[in-house]
Parts: structure tokens; C-alpha cells; sequence
């Protein structure tokens, strides 16, 4: 049985990819601080030790006694709006923690780095859908962290061997997303304002475009990459097809919730106006699969968001540049 580390196993993207992983019968160990992650997101199956990539000597420790055939690396904040305000964190924690894990896997000779990365990398550009080939120009310090640390993969994959699979998914929601995190994950943000008979925060006029996916779409794909040789030390897109406004977006939330959308257009911030992408390469790779609908997802999503109630939001502790920052987040 071949042993696999997921971080960020607590998580949203991270919890989802475990229990794949754990039904394709891989032996999961997963590494999360909990910082925005849940013990009750944990398989039960998995094993979990509470730590941070931060701490180098913990990683190197845990792979010295694991011996682990696979990483899986999904612990981010992925925050790309307030990222510009929040620097060192974003740093220390998508790129230095990346490269705590990266070395750990050079020295211990794991087989395989996958490394979830994000359309943030492209920024603003004029060719849409954005395809692998399109020339990444993040706009924000979120997306330039992850270009780093896929650029050191490649590096990496040259000088040690490291072979690694980059995925680069963007706007996905489902089940077991921290909704009470009001600096991303709109569909989640939405939901949870709904919950609590607040009208819908839009940024702008809410033209701007995203393609919205659903997390049960992108899962099965990432534990199953491993398995498949064509993928290994290749960049993917992966994600929903069909892009909407943030305005459509807010109408179909607000349907699955049973409600009548009310919204809340705020000051528009600096963001990238459209952002979708092709998939034509992962369904080369990986096989032309049926997607979700968007208002299958979200129906999905609500069931669960309804069970489980509404979550507290609250600013972020450690705001390190407060000059531009938007005024809607400083509103507890």
C-alpha cells in the first residue's frame, strides 16, 4: 500500500482529495495546522498529525518516519484580494512551507509532488479561455507565490528528479468550504449572508466573469493522477467550462437557498475583471468526464450549508499593509 501525505487534509480542496485517495486504497497521512481547516473534515481513515509546513523540522522529521511514496499539497491560504495586504503571511505560508515540503521530497525520494496551484498565475489576459500555454502574469501576491513554487518544481524536477503534477483549478465550492471566511470563496460567502438574512456583498457592477466549480468535479482527478504516467511533470487547468457574472452567480445561490437574491453592490476592488479557462489538455489526459451544472453544485453545496447553520466572520488578525484596503473588510 503505497503512502501518501495530503497537507491541508483538514481543509476543503484537501478533505475532499483524502477521501479519494483513501477509497483508491493509497495509506493517507494528512498535515494541517487547523488555522482554516476542520478536524470533523478529517477521514477517520487518514491518519492526522497537527502541524504546520512552516516548521521545517517537524516535516523533515515526519518524512524521515513516514517514508511517503507520494505528496499531496494543498495547504494554502488562497486569498488572492487580500493577499496584497498581507505579504510575509502569504510568503511564509504558500511559498516558504512550499519548499519545506519540496525539500523534504527531494531527500526522501517521494516518487511524485502534486502541488494545487491556481488561475491567479495568468492574471489579466486577453486570451480567453486561458489555456497551459497562455504566459502567466499574476496580479496579485497569492498568484506570484504560486507561480514560484511551480517554477521551483520544474527546477526541481531537472536538477533532482522530483517528478511533480501541477493543477491549476480556480473558483471551487461544494461541501465542507469554510463559509465563515469572508475573504474568498464567494459562493460560500454568499451562502453564509444568506443564512443570516444578509443581503449579498458584490464587489462593483459584478460583470466580472468566473467559471464556478464544483469540488466533486476536480477530486477524483487529483487522486487519480498519480496512477496515470501521461500526467506526471505536466501543468493542468481543471475546473468548470462555462464561465458567469458574479451577478448570475448571486441569483443562482440565492435559488438553491430558496430565497430571492438581495444584493449589496460595495466600491469595486483591484481584480482581475474575467478569469476561465480550457480544459482541453486534462480531458486528453484524463478523459472527456460529465461535469456538474452549476445549479447542481450549489444545490448540493446548500443541503450541506443548511445542515450545518452559519459561520462567524471575523477581519483578519494580521493585516500588514492597510493602505487601499477595501472598507467592506473592515466591517466585522
Amino acid at each position: 500500500m503505497s503512502k501518501v501525505l495530503v497537507t491541508g487534509g483538514a481543509g476543503f480542496i484537501g478533505s475532499h482529495a483524502t477521501d479519494n485517495l483513501i477509497n483508491l486504497g493509497y495509506d493517507v497521512t494528512v498535515l494541517d495546522d487547523l488555522s482554516g481547516g476542520f478536524h470533523e473534515n478529517i477521514n477517520p481513515n487518514a491518519a492526522f498529525i497537527h502541524g504546520s509546513i512552516n516548521n521545517y523540522e517537524l516535516i523533515d522529521q515526519i518524512f524521515s518516519q513516514k517514508k511517503f511514496d507520494f505528496v499531496y499539497h494543498l495547504a494554502a491560504y488562497a486569498a488572492e484580494g487580500l493577499s496584497h495586504f498581507i505579504k510575509r503571511f502569504n510568503y511564509e505560508n504558500n511559498l516558504i512551507g512550499s519548499v519545506n515540503l519540496i525539500n523534504a521530497s527531494i531527500k526522501n525520494d517521494v516518487k511524485c509532488f502534486v502541488f494545487t496551484s491556481s488561475i491567479a498565475v495568468y492574471g489579466s489576459s486577453p486570451e480567453l479561455p486561458m489555456t497551459e500555454e497562455t504566459n502567466p502574469h499574476p496580479e496579485d501576491s497569492y498568484g506570484i507565490a504560486k507561480l514560484a513554487v511551480e517554477q521551483e518544481l520544474k527546477t526541481c524536477k531537472e536538477m533532482f528528479g522530483l517528478n511533480y503534477i501541477i493543477f491549476r483549478p480556480h473558483n471551487v465550492f461544494g461541501e465542507r468550504q469554510n463559509i465563515g471566511d469572508k475573504y474568498r470563496n464567494v459562493v460560500g460567502i454568499f451562502m453564509n449572508q444568506i443564512l443570516q438574512e444578509k443581503p449579498m456583498s458584490v464587489f462593483g457592477d459584478g460583470q466580472q466573469t468566473r467559471a464556478f466549480s464544483y469540488i466533486g468535479d476536480l477530486a477524483p482527478i487529483l487522486a487519480e493522477s498519480i496512477e496515470n504516467p501521461k500526467a506526471y511533470n505536466q501543468i493542468f487547468n481543471i475546473g468548470a467550462d462555462q464561465p458567469y457574472s458574479v451577478n448570475q452567480l448571486a441569483g443562482a445561490v440565492a435559488k438553491a437557498m430558496g430565497k430571492d437574491p438581495v444584493v449589496n453592490h460595495l466600491p469595486a476592488r483591484n481584480e482581475v475583471q474575467d478569469a476561465y479557462s480550457s480544459h482541453k489538455k486534462l480531458d486528453q489526459v484524463f478523459g472527456i468526464r460529465t461535469k456538474h451544472t452549476l445549479d447542481q453544485g450549489l444545490e448540493m453545496m446548500a443541503d450541506w450549508v443548511k445542515e450545518h447553520g452559519a459561520r462567524k466572520s471575523s477581519k483578519f488578525k494580521n493585516i500588514e499593509i492597510e493602505k487601499n484596503f477595501p472598507k467592506a473588510w473592515l466591517i466585522e
